[in-house]
């Protein structure tokens, strides 16, 4: 079986949490099965399917497998280091930059346009998780609910949960009894 040092772990596993901003699973895919195909797509796919039912982020989880795999306890560390040691430095830099810099009206009004920015991704994303849903109406209906609960009641992620499940779950139900 393959053996891989704890610095080659932490060395690619930094690689990987240097590379996306928000979710890095697919360059953990790429990075891990295409460039150093230190697992094979069958080997990556199996691990993450453990790694999902563990509590923790998947990513991390990830991390601790494969390490522990190539390079026991001590690759299992390097390999969550790698990937958590330089996005963490990135933010502290950035809130020191922030504490030092936040008066300035060039700083608040980068910060604006980077919530716009993120607003936007989240719009698209939910935009084309709605096209999906004109393809049973029904499940307009939760959204409404949704989107009434959340913004005209103010009601938490939890009670939003609480209040659309029960009717997502019954119309979800019918659409597969038809089916």
């Amino acid at each position: 079986m393959l053996q891989l040092s704890p610095l080659q772990l932490f060395i690619s596993f930094s690689k990987i949490g240097m590379s996306g901003f928000g979710g890095v699973l697919p360059w953990a895919r790429r990075t891990l099965v295409e460039r150093d195909k230190i697992l094979t797509s069958e080997e990556f796919s199996a691990i993450l399917g453990i790694c999902q039912i563990v509590p923790g982020p998947n990513i991390v989880n990830l991390a601790v497998c494969v390490g522990s795999r190539f390079g026991g306890a001590r690759g299992a560390a390097a390999s969550v280091l790698g990937l958590t040691l330089g996005p963490i430095s990135l933010v502290m830099v950035l809130a020191v930059l922030y504490d030092h810099y936040s008066y300035l009206d060039s700083v608040k009004g980068l910060l604006r346009g980077i919530s716009a920015v993120g607003i936007g991704l989240i719009a698209s994303t939910g935009f084309k998780m709605l096209r999906d849903e004109f393809h049973y109406p029904a499940m307009l209906l939760v959204v409404i609910v949704t989107i009434l609960a959340a913004s005209y009641f103010h009601l938490g992620l939890g009670m939003v949960v609480l209040v659309a499940s029960p009717l997502a779950i019954f119309l979800a139900w019918k659409k597969a009894s038809r089916a």
